[in-house]
């Protein structure tokens, strides 16, 4: 491939895969539990009070973590974003993120629901924690209710909020997930109150992730009407990405009062700019969001395996990968048996 973006990452010894994808950012879910029951994520019907997570033994420990992000650094890994479940049920985050600061280079956020933010803010910021991503569906309490199944109200993740931005963990970027049916009637009183605020609001396409949040086509409100109903309220004009691969469509206010971003997956794959790997709960390496199966890493960590053996082991599955279900998606690859996004992270 003749692209000068993958010609110097390869320089910079990033793997490609048969692509030509660099392997650039890394998502960890450190958890795969959450206190939320979210009805594209986890369900109540299946995450019951009887549902078995799993138990801390077969968890990475935070020394372990620490090590694969050492190596994957090594490899080209610019950014880790922790994600789960929810990343901050997860005892002693801030251990692990104290860890993962260290490693030189490395731009580190967490993705998070923002229950425990109000709390936990400033001691994420001290531990070194670059950024934060917090997930918020609706300002209707009513609806986030609704979607988040266990009553919680939005008044305190808006407090979570809040914290963060005091703390200096900014920019904060606030994902909300679009249903049609659910909560897109949310869409533009959303887009007016982070409007101004200095937070980027990303709207987020419902997504066939997992194999229990009963996806239809028809539940999902394209990236395209989203704009278009905010461009109607208040004027917006398209940005160029921040880097490639970027997975959200940028759109700023034609006045200059912030910006919003689209994730597209479902109407306008970018595929072929991913250059996503997941690290799951109990240490396995994923290479899509989509994925059916993943490839073990943890017997290398707790069975004697070098760092350079564990480096070939990585390398092998991404020089192999060839994912791109987004770009074929049918109703076929739709059924198939998926991996939970509580389970290998957003």
């Amino acid at each position: 491939m003749n692209d000068p973006v993958f010609t110097v990452a390869a320089q910079q010894g990033n793997v490609a895969d048969r692509m030509g994808r660099p392997l650039r950012d890394l998502r960890i879910s450190v958890t795969d539990r959450c206190n939320f029951r979210c009805v594209y994520c986890m369900p109540k019907e299946v995450f019951g009070k009887d549902y078995q997570f799993l138990e801390h033994k077969e968890l990475l420990t935070f020394e372990e973590i620490a090590r694969l992000a050492r190596i994957f650094a090594a490899l080209g890994i610019e950014k880790i974003r922790l994600t789960g479940g929810e990343p901050l049920v997860r005892r002693h985050i801030e251990k692990l993120i104290e860890l993962l600061a260290a490693i030189p280079g490395l731009d580190l956020t967490l993705t998070t629901n923002g229950a425990l933010l109000a709390k936990k803010a400033p001691a994420l910021k001290a531990a070194g924690l670059n950024r934060i991503t917090v997930s918020l569906d609706s300002l209707d309490d009513a609806v986030f209710m609704k979607m988040n199944d266990v009553d919680f109200p939005v008044a305190r993740v808006l407090e979570g909020i809040d914290a963060a931005a005091a703390a200096g963990l900014a920019p904060i970027k606030i994902n909300m997930v679009v249903k049609r049916g659910l909560n897109d009637q949310s869409v533009v009183a959303m887009a007016r109150h982070f409007r101004g605020s200095g937070h980027i609001l990303r709207f987020i396409e419902y997504m066939d992730v997992g194999h229990t949040n009963g996806w239809r086509m028809d539940d999902v409100v394209t990236a395209k009407e989203i704009v278009g109903a905010i461009n109607a309220d208040a004027p917006l004009e398209q940005c160029d990405p921040n880097y490639r691969g970027e997975v959200a469509e940028r759109w700023r206010y034609s006045d200059g009062s912030g910006e919003i971003g689209v994730i597209a997956s479902v109407s306008q794959a970018f595929c072929r700019d991913c250059t996503r790997a997941r690290l799951s709960t109990e240490g396995s390496l994923y290479t899509c969001l989509f994925a059916t199966a993943g490839h073990a890493l943890k017997p290398l960590l707790r069975g004697g395996a070098s760092d350079a053996e564990i480096t070939d082991a990585i390398t092998t599955v991404w020089r192999k990968r060839d994912d791109r279900y987004s770009e074929i998606r049918t109703a076929q690859t739709v059924k198939l048996h998926k991996v939970e996004m509580s389970f290998i992270g957003g």
